[in-house]
């Protein structure tokens, strides 16, 4: 017997030790190579919220601006956040957001020059800023939902490339935001987005 509780063809888990204890990977043995990742997420919510963040509309001020700095000031902290992440100089953060028909869909892109990934930064980015969203958002829709929190693909690193089977172009997902905390859509535009959505649907 091997005394592990993994088949012997299945990896051995790094985060624990032979005992089975949890601890922090050693990487000081690993080169420092370019790692990149992007996750992705989104925050679920009534039209009439939509509407109002189309236009601008949120008592709070600049939804966009705020949530995109809420992201990458998280991102800077998963290493305090998740208990055996390493804390790694990232180079670069992004955070996006599109508006889509029943969703603001959230990326974020995380890239450093380390001897480990940048998966789990990438995914607490996109974590902070939906709940961030929720925070701006919440005295106008209490039903809002944080979901599908993942990563979308990686590089660099001894595993090597990957993507999420069946993502769609990030364009695809919806329209984007624009400055000023609004999304593309004019300001009449988006009046009237919010005005037929405060009615509902009209007869049938």
């Amino acid at each position: 017997m091997n005394g592990s509780s993994h088949p012997p063809d299945e990896p051995a888990w790094t985060h624990l030790d032979p005992a089975g204890q949890a601890r922090m990977v050693d990487t000081s043995g690993k080169a420092a190579t370019v790692r990149e990742a992007v996750a992705r997420g989104r925050v679920r919510m009534a039209p009439a919220t939509l509407a109002r963040l189309r236009a601008g509309a949120v008592p709070k001020g600049d939804v966009w601006a705020v949530a995109r700095v809420a992201g990458i000031m998280a991102a800077k902290e998963t290493g305090r956040l998740i208990p055996l992440c390493h804390p790694l100089p990232l180079d670069a953060v992004t955070v996006d957001f599109r508006l889509g028909p029943e969703a603001v869909e959230i990326q974020a892109t995380a890239r450093t020059v380390a001897r480990t990934g940048v998966e789990m930064e990438a995914m607490v980015a996109v974590a902070v800023a939906a709940l961030t969203l929720v925070d701006m958002c919440k005295a106008l829709d209490k039903g809002m939902v944080v979901e599908g929190i993942r990563l979308v693909r990686k590089t660099g690193g001894r595993s090597g490339e990957y993507a999420r089977p069946g993502e769609p172009p990030w364009e695809a997902l919806g329209d984007p935001v624009g400055p000023g905390g609004r999304g593309r859509a004019g300001d009449g535009e988006g009046t009237q987005a919010v005005q037929a959505a405060q009615q509902g649907p009209g007869p049938g």
